[in-house]
């Protein structure tokens, strides 16, 4: 029986390791990205679709909260500058997403069984907020600019104007934007082929 238990352990390890979701080889090209990741751009275009926040703006803001890391937490703080204490937040996931604001996404759309962790949840949940951006602060779903500054600092921050005061966020969606347009440009390179499920990833 102790045989049988430890097997089977093993295998759910083993099988739990092997459904880990990898970052993509080239985060700088989106074609790249869903070329590698083709469910990924299924998910994000419903998204777009549902929710009307294009593709590259949702997919900049993932890259800049965890760089497609799956399961991403903020740094440990440290206690006596040695000893590892708690993290500064709750956020986690491909989205940064914290506890609390993800409470929220899964009582009015994304249902209990949503997961920070799982991409097609993450990028729903994006667009979702993006959408509430437009609603509670008159945020263009086209501006990543204000989009970004709003999901960091939140709704109620962001129409308090919080960000003013921090320069390095200010940079940071600055960042964003850029990155935004440079896969919107790439992205029409292979966008039809996307669609038809035809795009060749090369690497």
């Amino acid at each position: 029986m102790k045989l049988m238990a430890s097997l089977c352990l093993l295998f759910c390890v083993s099988f739990l390791s092997g459904c880990a979701t990898t970052p993509p080889s080239n985060p700088n090209n989106i074609c790249d990205i869903f070329g590698e990741k083709s469910d990924w751009y299924k998910a994000a275009k419903k998204s777009e679709d549902k929710w009307g926040t294009s593709v590259p703006i949702m997919i900049s803001i993932m890259y800049q909260e965890s760089q497609f890391v799956q399961k991403a937490r903020p740094a440990r703080t440290k206690i006596l500058w040695i000893f590892p204490g708690p993290r500064p937040s709750s956020a986690y996931g491909f989205a940064q997403v914290k506890s609390d604001t993800w409470d929220d996404y899964q009582r009015a759309e994304g249902g209990m069984w949503a997961r920070r962790d799982n991409f097609k949840d993450a990028v729903d949940f994006i667009g979702w907020y993006n959408y509430q951006s437009e609603k509670r602060s008159k945020i263009k779903r086209n501006d990543a600019y204000n989009l970004y500054l709003a999901y960091h600092e939140g709704h109620g921050g962001f129409n308090k104007k919080t960000y003013n005061s921090k320069a390095w966020l200010k940079s940071t969606a600055q960042k964003v934007a850029t990155r935004s347009a440079d896969y919107t440009k790439q992205l029409q390179q292979c966008e039809d082929g996307l669609d038809r499920g035809h795009w060749w990833w090369p690497f």
